[in-house]
């Protein structure tokens, strides 16, 4: 077979530079807050919008979806499940250790042990890493992964120092190392995260000496720090504030469509969520449209299928349900569900989300099933929901590499680690299995029209928001480019004389 070479200059960087700016500190508010900053033991976008500044990677995608070197000069695939990568020199991490091919090995083996089961999806495929010298090493595959070098751009691949992890122990998520643009500093629990600029970073250093990242969870307060200059970039505007943004002279709003798709999950691993008749006649009760509308204001759309449409493969033809109450009601009594039902709905402390659950629970109640609404802290959340405690939740996944493989195996195949519907389904497991394997093209396009149709049919998800995300921001900063992959790296970010 012929070699597939992808050769990146070594000295190539990895965003342009920029002059130093006058401010010093660059201040971000966040809807939450980061559950860790180890890269392989939290699968969630505000541990990840962090961690990209912390740690550096193989290989990274910018903001606008390029594949760009970061510790990794080039590589080459020498068969299907072979890669060959070659390494930067130079490299130190924060605490003075120089980067070699031993900490990709420790990195990768980490990443595939216990602490890294969050991440299992991304590693399973990998068979073994094997270090040629200090800076060669090559990834051997089990089977011929599509996506393989794609992945390794997620926050898993956030290459570590064996010393500082071992040194830290337990408490390694509170004090991350790693060989990024920005030094960890401190962490306030849900209240901020602050980092320093790495002044001996082996790239373009940015522009500010601090990075502070703070969790405001209530979207006008968020709204309001913005007005008020106390940080000079907001997340998630919420859509009933954007046009206050768009209309303040000192303010911008710049807007994406993303991968991520907010869902109604029902946990398959409990009666009577586990008949397929009960969670089709929870979506035929509900008018998503309706609730759409009324909690996002015109903001993102509807999914129509389990893939977001900025990700190859997704299907726009299935047919779509509707509200119909006493098709609803027909299926409930074949299942032989007993009559008033009483299903807890688990949602986290986001306005839309708490919006939508209010409308969930009056819609289901006209097919007599009685809902209460439970709203947790996200830490809280997403340590709930690995425990199956739920039994209905909303939630979203926001496939942070732009592949098919990315955006479902992780959160529908049986075995995916962040599958908290426990939906186990052997005809979907069979096609995920396959479309991960498959080169791209038309059977591989083919594979995963049929997983999306098993998904629609079984309904372990109602499709409730494809993503647009609404970032504020103060006008003087420049070079901010929101990603579609729902975490923004601010490495460039610049202020206006």
């Amino acid at each position: 077979m012929s070699k597939k070479f992808f050769a990146l200059l070594a000295g190539m960087c990895l965003f342009a530079g920029a002059a130093w700016a006058k401010g010093d500190t660059l201040t971000v508010a966040n809807i939450y807050d980061a559950k860790s900053l180890d890269p392989v033991a939290s699968n969630d976008v505000a541990s990840a919008g962090v961690c990209i500044h912390i740690y550096d990677n193989l290989l990274t995608i910018t903001n606008d979806n390029k594949l760009v070197p970061q510790l990794a000069t080039k590589w080459e695939q020498i068969d299907p499940k072979t890669f060959k990568f070659y390494l930067r020199q130079g490299v130190k991490f924060h605490n003075g250790e120089p980067f070699t091919a031993d900490d990709v090995v420790y990195t990768v083996n980490r990443a595939k042990s216990d602490v890294g089961a969050a991440m299992k999806q991304y590693t399973d495929p990998i068979d073994s890493v094997e270090k040629i010298d200090d800076y060669t090493v090559v990834f051997h595959l089990k089977y011929p992964y599509t996506p393989f070098v794609m992945t390794l751009t997620h926050m898993w691949g956030g290459i570590v120092n064996k010393k500082a992890v071992e040194a830290a122990g337990d408490s390694y998520g509170m004090n991350p190392v790693g060989t990024g643009a920005f030094k960890f500093v401190s962490w306030a629990k849900n209240d901020r995260i602050t980092l320093e600029r790495n002044d001996d970073y082996w790239g373009d250093k940015p522009a500010y000496k601090t990075l502070v990242m703070r969790s405001i969870s209530e979207d006008n307060s968020r709204t309001i720090a913005l007005e008020s200059g106390d940080v000079d970039i907001a997340y998630q505007i919420s859509p009933m504030d954007i046009q206050r943004v768009e209309e303040n002279p000192d303010l911008e709003i710049h807007r994406v469509n993303t991968t991520s798709i907010t869902y109604l999950g029902m946990n398959c691993s409990k009666k009577p969520l586990d008949d397929v008749r009960v969670r089709q006649a929870i979506w035929y009760a509900l008018d998503v449209p309706t609730i759409h509308d009324a909690a996002w204001h015109g903001v993102g759309s509807i999914p129509k299928s389990a893939i977001s449409p900025e990700i190859l493969y997704s299907a726009t033809d299935l047919p779509q349900y509707t509200l119909n109450v006493e098709k609803a009601k027909e299926l409930l009594k074949e299942a032989g569900v007993q009559l008033p039902l009483h299903i807890e709905l688990w949602t986290n402390e986001l306005q839309q989300r708490q919006d939508m659950a209010q409308m969930i629970q009056a819609y289901l109640k006209a097919v007599d099933i009685q809902v209460d609404i439970k709203v947790l802290e996200w830490g809280a959340y997403l340590s709930g929901l690995t425990e199956k405690k739920h039994d209905m939740f909303i939630l979203g996944w926001s496939a942070s590499v732009p592949d098919p493989d990315v955006a479902v195996y992780g959160v529908l195949a049986s075995k995916g680690p962040s599958n908290y519907t426990y939906f186990s389904d052997p005809t979907l497991d069979e096609l995920l299995e396959k479309g991960r394997q498959l080169p791209s093209g038309d059977e591989r396009q083919a594979t995963y029209h049929k997983a999306q149709e098993e998904i629609h049919k079984q309904a372990p998800w109602v499709y409730l928001h494809l993503s647009e995300d609404a970032q504020g921001a103060q006008k003087y900063v420049k070079n901010f480019f929101p990603s579609p992959i729902s975490y923004t790296r601010l490495t460039g970010v610049t202020f206006e004389e």
